[in-house]
């Protein structure tokens, strides 16, 4: 539970809400094809599951200094111009972040874990 003080007191954030609210602005972002699991093995042979599973497993939070910092494992449409699709999603989730909860983030990494036509 991650904590926001105010004028009017002490407000308590779940990481369930987190990573719920995390995992619908990245699905929703251009070029964004789904959310992948943060599992260790990779390689030729790795299938990654749905986002339907849970989006706690496709969103990694901590908090460093006071701020949040969010991993996010996805999959890119082909074709799209990756720069851009991740510069797009870390503004996106940032601000969304920020504006809903109050909490500042400090850190947005993203990794693209493989592409969908």
């Amino acid at each position: 539970m991650l904590t926001v003080e105010n004028h009017l007191g002490t407000i308590g954030i779940s990481e369930e809400y987190l990573t719920s609210l995390i995992g619908y602005t990245a699905s929703a972002c251009f070029g964004v094809a789904g959310l992948n699991t943060a599992e260790k093995k990779r390689g030729l042979l790795s299938v990654f599951k749905k986002a339907e599973i849970g989006r706690k497993k496709c969103v990694k939070l901590s908090t460093r200094n006071g701020k949040l910092v969010i991993g996010l494992h996805i999959t890119v449409v082909f074709g799209t111009n990756i720069p851009a699709v991740t510069d797009s999603l870390v503004h996106k989730v940032r601000y969304t972040i920020e504006e809903k909860t109050g909490l500042e983030v400090g850190k947005i990494t993203v990794y693209i874990d493989g592409m969908k036509s």
